[in-house]
């Protein structure tokens, strides 16, 4: 008798990038207030950046530089969200589906929590999952690396097959 089995893999991602003055600070999509903002061939957005990483690594799909490399000139200042969206669409057609994303942002300034939900929302809708399916953390480095901005992340995929 053939039953459905539901296959899960984990996959972690991680992104870091320096921070200097004069540049936007974007997370999931929101512009924050921030006095420095990051160095980067896309938008830099390190948590988006941790939750491809992630993701394809769950569903055994390479990395954030194979699918979108830094020296290829479509991906300049590309928006994060963007990412995440191009890579729901990558591990759906390789038949795997988000169970949930974990992630942790180390950000000295500014304060996430102000801002916490909407980043939450904007990665749930990205991604065409239920917001309750998402968590974001956010912890400062307690002044050791102020211009850096990094993020974790772990993903959960699952596949039904018969």
């Amino acid at each position: 008798m053939n039953n459905p089995t539901t296959h899960t893999r984990c996959g972690i991602g991680y992104d870091t990038h320096r921070l200097v003055e004069g540049l936007p600070l974007v997370l999931a999509g929101c512009a924050l207030p921030a006095p420095r903002g990051p160095i980067a061939h896309s938008d830099g957005d390190v948590l988006c950046h941790a939750i491809v990483d992630a993701l394809l690594g769950a569903a055994a799909l390479g990395d954030i530089g194979r699918h979108f490399p830094d020296n290829d000139p479509q991906w300049k200042n590309t928006p994060g969200l963007t990412f995440l969206e191009h890579t729901r669409r990558l591990i759906a057609n390789a038949g795997w589906s988000i169970g949930n994303i974990d992630s942790v942002v180390v950000l000295d300034e500014p304060k996430l929590a102000p801002h916490m939900d909407e980043i939450i929302r904007r990665i749930a809708f990205a991604l065409g999952i239920d917001p309750s399916k998402v968590s974001v953390k956010a912890k400062t480095s307690e002044g050791v690396t102020p211009n850096l901005a990094t993020a974790h992340a772990v993903a959960l995929v699952e596949r039904t097959s018969i």
